[in-house]
């Protein structure tokens, strides 16, 4: 007989199920995408009751492969696309509309009334969070006021909401629980993080009865039971929930203050652990609920940079200077430096700390002398310096030193890039050869509740493969390298 542990990965295009021994190994995964639907310019739909069939689909054709067998133990755990938020009829389990995904701007008019009514410092104080229709709050107010007898409904106790986390939870238990988890309820806007409980006040500024929501729990909870439609006749445990930026977080096993991750792709996603204390985010990031385990609850600053890989593929696609993203690497380590030349990714405005959405990208510093080579490493380069711009901030507010950056992502295979990251922040790189980071992170939740790891020093043991890159370029370097990339930032942010 084995142990395994069934991570449910619900992403905004796909569902996953990924099938995990208790030593963290990936044993096995099915992935099954969903539909999207855009219904009007700026809106974007899911099929709740679609995505809850392709739960159990990816989980039956799991099985199917085999890797389970009559037995085996196994739990279930559940990471999510986060704010995406469901309504639905509490006697039928109906959704009254299609789910509001969060890329969605239906609730832009709803948001921009409660800002100008002088709410925002209010939502900041208490969720840690900006009034934006990116949150759920706004969609479910939006579904209230427009689908027809909901409002009635809702108002009457008929209804309930829930980050698609809550809504696997109850159509998984038959309608017997309804329950969500601290990172996920701290990405709603209806949730104070300070108390870890839903606040009356946010709720009644948005319209949304205390009935419809869920219970709040610990990451590491045990949430209910579930047979997963007949495909486990005696019933496993559901025990393990978090949304997926928080599962990378955890899965990249950031037990401490100080310690961060960031995902290189298209853009780069960082997360930096800042304690046990919520602090205040720099203007334009937010505090959320970092994870919850152990009687423990640590928060965590978020930001997300809009170019980084995105930059390498706009030189091959629209530049031409090389054949792929994977040339970069040879070609920056063909030269020793850039010779001052600075490429400003601001293809879609610049971001955290400089918040001017108007800028455009330039490169700087060129002369006759300017080579191919020179422009590509600058590009690269160009990640590092707006990933130190954005972890200074971080820790600067939070008081905390940047312990460790834990990286995921394509791009994390340039040895280059990787180098210069940690000589810019002035700390180590550790490149764990991690798969599926967020589903890990549920797993590891999933342990914590049901005694299979006692501590979270017990489950970070069992991280594997540690890659470490240290930083090794004096200090009067990096500043001077940095103070050019200040300047390059200088010439196109004039607001």
């Amino acid at each position: 007989m084995k142990n395994y542990i069934l991570a449910i990965d619900q992403s905004t295009s796909a569902t996953k199920a990924i099938l995990f021994d208790e030593g963290c190994k990936l044993v096995g995964r099915v992935n099954v995408e969903h539909k999207q639907y855009y219904p009007a310019a700026g809106w974007v739909e899911h099929d709740a009751e679609e995505i809850y069939r392709n739960t159990v689909e990816a989980i039956r054709r799991l099985m199917a492969e085999g890797h389970l067998q009559e037995g085996d133990h196994c739990s279930l755990a559940i990471t999510n696309q986060r704010e995406t938020v469901v309504v639905w009829d509490a006697e039928t389990g109906k959704p009254v509309s299609n789910a509001v995904v969060w890329q969605c701007q239906r609730g832009a008019e709803i948001c921009r009334e409660l800002k100008e009514a002088g709410h925002e410092k209010t939502f900041l104080a208490k969720s840690g969070l900006l009034i934006d229709p990116y949150f759920s709050a706004s969609g479910v107010k939006w579904i209230l006021d427009h689908v027809e007898g909901a409002r009635e409904a809702a108002e009457a106790g008929k209804l309930r909401l829930g980050t698609i986390d809550s809504w696997l939870i109850w159509k998984l238990t038959g309608g017997a629980v309804h329950a969500t988890d601290y990172t996920n309820a701290s990405r709603t806007l209806l949730f104070n993080i300070h108390t870890l409980d839903w606040d009356e006040e946010l709720c009644a500024l948005f319209t949304v009865p205390r009935s419809m929501l869920p219970e709040a729990k610990p990451c590491d909870a045990v949430f209910g039971r579930t047979t997963i439609e007949g495909l486990f006749p005696e019933g496993i445990e559901i025990a393990g929930v978090l949304g997926d930026s928080h599962g990378a977080l955890a899965g990249q096993m950031c037990f401490e203050a100080g310690m961060g991750k960031a995902t290189y792709g298209t853009g780069s996603s960082v997360m930096v652990n800042i304690g046990e204390e919520a602090v205040a985010a720099p203007e334009g990031l937010v505090t959320s609920v970092g994870f919850a385990a152990k009687g423990k609850v640590f928060y965590a600053f978020e930001g997300n940079i809009h170019c980084t890989g995105a930059t390498l593929r706009w030189l091959a696609d629209q530049l031409q200077l090389i054949a792929s993203p994977a040339e970069t690497e040879a070609l920056a380590t063909s030269i020793e430096s850039t010779n001052g030349v600075y490429l400003v990714p601001a293809f879609a405005g610049l971001g955290a700390p400089w918040w001017n959405s108007e800028a455009k990208a330039i490169i700087a510093g060129m002369t006759l002398g300017t080579t191919k080579a020179h422009v590509v490493r600058a590009a690269l380069e160009a990640i590092p310096y707006q990933i130190k711009d954005l972890v200074d901030l971080m820790t600067g507010q939070a008081g905390v030193k940047l312990k460790e950056l834990r990286v995921d992502g394509g791009p994390t295979r340039n040895r280059f890039l990787m180098q210069f990251q940690a000589d810019m922040l002035n700390a180590t790189i550790n490149r764990a050869d991690i798969e599926e980071a967020s589903a890990l992170g549920a797993v590891v939740m999933n342990g914590l509740a049901r005694g299979v790891w006692a501590t979270l020093d017990e489950v970070a043991a069992l991280r594997t493969s540690d890659n470490r890159i240290e930083p090794k370029m004096e200090a009067a370097e990096r500043e001077a390298l940095h103070g050019g990339w200040i300047e390059a930032v200088k010439l196109i942010n004039r607001k």
